[in-house]
């Protein structure tokens, strides 16, 4: 599967907005207020939002949720309903572009639209290459026990299991050596 450049960034936006929700009542939300979505846009490098307020962040907050549904979806029909109604809400117009040092490439969002809008538009069509391609199941959570972020697996036989094989792999496959010897040891 071809991935372009801007369908990568959109797939990194979507894959860290969603993992912004805090994972239980404890944890802190990666979105807490107006300067962190502002944070969030620099970072991703959106462009073309304006200035962001209040409404904004609840606008981003809902379609967040709703990513994160189409992370969760069952099947490919039901992800493909998730990311037609968030395309469609977006009000979708694509066009080419070349800006900020980058070759042509499509903004599904129109001029002017809201960082709700442009999120919507061309995480949405990103994700939608996925279940166009058939290759759904790489939107993925991670399989740890005390994980459940989100990734994308583009790994070439689609076995990436989690978000983070550093880490959350890292930790399973270092508990599960440890209850090994323990058992073995007896």
């Amino acid at each position: 599967m071809l991935i372009t450049h801007d369908t990568r960034c959109a797939l990194d936006t979507v894959v860290d907005l969603v993992n912004s929700v805090p994972e239980d009542d404890t944890a802190p939300d990666g979105l807490p207020d107006v300067a962190a979505l502002q944070e969030f846009v620099g970072t991703h490098e959106i462009s073309d939002v304006g200035v962001l307020g209040e409404p904004d962040l609840a606008s981003v907050l809902r379609i967040r949720g709703r990513f994160a549904a189409v992370f969760a979806a069952p099947d490919a029909r039901a992800a493909a309903q998730l990311i037609n109604d968030l395309v469609a809400a977006a009000g979708t117009t694509p066009r080419l572009t070349d800006h900020d040092g980058y070759d042509w490439h499509i903004h599904y969002f129109a001029p002017g639209a809201s960082v709700a809008d442009h999120l919507a538009a061309d995480c949405g069509m990103a994700l939608a290459f996925f279940v166009v391609a058939g290759e759904q199941e790489r939107l993925r959570r991670c399989e740890a026990p005390d994980c459940r972020r989100a990734f994308v697996d583009l790994s070439r036989n689609r076995s990436r299991r989690y978000c983070d094989s550093r880490t959350c792999g890292n930790r399973l496959h270092v508990a599960a050596y440890r209850a090994r010897r323990k058992e073995a040891a007896g």
